[in-house]
């Protein structure tokens, strides 16, 4: 009998270690989402291809004009010459090849043309894939942020229960009024509203996360990890700067605008010049009395007079489309700057505000909510004095939580002023 109890206890134990692991949450850290999110997400995907088609279009802009083959006939009799029927007697064949012959590099131009729109489409690609990792970015910041405050609520909701725990045994020695005790039961709802708010954030968090990254694993099986705190060594704002001019993909597609433009412009004056067409023939005439001249070679060239036509309105389009991409450029550029100083002004006063928190605000609020609550429990403090400690010490952690919030996501935005991940 005991050794049957023992099977059943054994099979339950191992059943509860099965069923945990495969409840068990995976904790993802950022890279790993990162990773994650590059190579599965649907709108990354999809901007991906259109580089590969930019590349495509490189092939089309190199193709060299196909010859034309001509076939034509000529002196075939419709009627009886001297009573005999002979329709193929005098008939002239002739098959010839023409070739069309560009000039003034056209062809090489276009090949230029297609390869700067395909540096651009990449960093078109590139500067969507920056914007969506800022968006990432912020959900991952939001669900940490909701994990730290759902950790404080609980701690102090767990702080309050030892506390009426105390007290439920002063009131049954007599030390405190049944109003008193009532008053903080009442108190208990607030912090039990605290834990419920901060689990519902927590879910709303990763329902986003999990949206971003494609992913149907149900919530309670998906967790985050990863540092929520701040720290103090920043690049300078000069340094900062050189390497948003030198990363920064949207910059750098417009200068290839430039390039583009000017590309297309020499392409337009090309595109100008007349291309000459030349062609070769052979003939076969049998009406002819010379037997030595029944087959004949015969070459052309063929020019076209471009007397109207000589691409005024694509050069000038193409003249001011470089004035145009030049002044874009230039507002890129100043662009950069701007979001480099915001971005970096808003992490310095985020990390303004953080320093006296970690320095004395944090240890303050804990030690006035612990001196308030021992002297309120020997009688030293009034019941409003204790409520007030809970509610500051409360209130103090939940603002430098979202402090910290507040300087990932300026880090974030750093990050993205810069294009790339300069503060962790």
């Amino acid at each position: 009998m005991q050794r049957r109890l023992w099977r059943l206890c054994t099979a339950a134990a191992l059943g509860i270690c099965l069923a945990g692991s495969l409840n068990a949450q995976r904790a993802w850290t950022w890279q790993e989402l990162r990773d994650r999110f590059e190579a599965d997400n649907p709108s990354l995907r999809a901007a991906r291809l259109s580089v590969d088609e930019a590349r495509a279009q490189e092939v089309t802009a190199y193709l060299r004009p196909n010859p034309e083959l001509t076939f034509s006939n000529d002196g075939t009799q419709i009627a009886p010459t001297e009573g005999n029927w002979k329709p193929f007697a005098g008939t002239q064949f002739a098959p010839g090849i023409s070739y069309l012959l560009e000039r003034r590099h056209k062809r090489e131009l276009r090949l230029e043309s297609a390869r700067d729109e395909t540096v651009i489409t990449q960093a078109q690609f590139a500067d969507q894939e920056r914007n969506l990792l800022f968006n990432l970015r912020n959900s991952f910041v939001q669900a940490l942020q909701a994990k730290a405050v759902l950790g404080v609520a609980r701690e102090s909701l767990d702080y309050y229960d030892r506390v009426l725990q105390v007290s439920n045994e002063r009131y049954r020695a007599g030390d405190i009024a049944r109003v008193d005790l009532d008053r903080l039961e009442l108190q208990r709802v607030q912090f039990e509203s605290d834990v419920l708010t901060a689990e519902t954030n927590v879910r709303t968090a990763k329902i986003q996360l999990l949206m971003l990254l494609d992913d149907r694993t149900p919530v309670d099986r998906f967790d985050i990890d990863g540092p929520f705190d701040f720290h103090e060594n920043v690049a300078g704002l000069d340094e900062l700067r050189d390497q948003a001019l030198t990363i920064r993909p949207d910059l750098r597609a417009a200068v290839h605008a430039v390039e583009k433009a000017k590309a297309d412009n020499r392409l337009a004056y090309a595109n100008a010049s007349a291309d000459p067409t030349v062609g070769a023939w052979y003939t076969h005439n049998p009406s002819f009395n010379n037997p030595f001249a029944q087959n004949t070679l015969g070459v052309n060239v063929s020019i076209p007079l471009r007397i109207f036509d000589k691409n005024q309105g694509e050069r000038a389009r193409t003249q001011i489309e470089i004035r145009r991409s030049e002044r874009l450029s230039e507002a890129a550029r100043a662009q950069v700057f701007s979001d480099v100083d915001s971005a970096y002004a808003t992490l310095n006063s985020n990390l303004a505000l953080l320093r006296p928190y970690r320095s004395k605000y944090l240890t303050l609020a804990i030690q006035v909510r612990d001196n308030v609550s021992f002297s309120y429990q020997h009688g030293g403090s009034s019941l409003l004095d204790f409520l007030n400690a809970q509610n500051q010490y409360r209130s103090v952690q939940l603002s430098y939580l979202n402090l910290v919030g507040a300087y990932l996501t300026s880090a974030n935005q750093l990050n993205l002023a810069v294009g790339r991940e300069v503060v962790q």
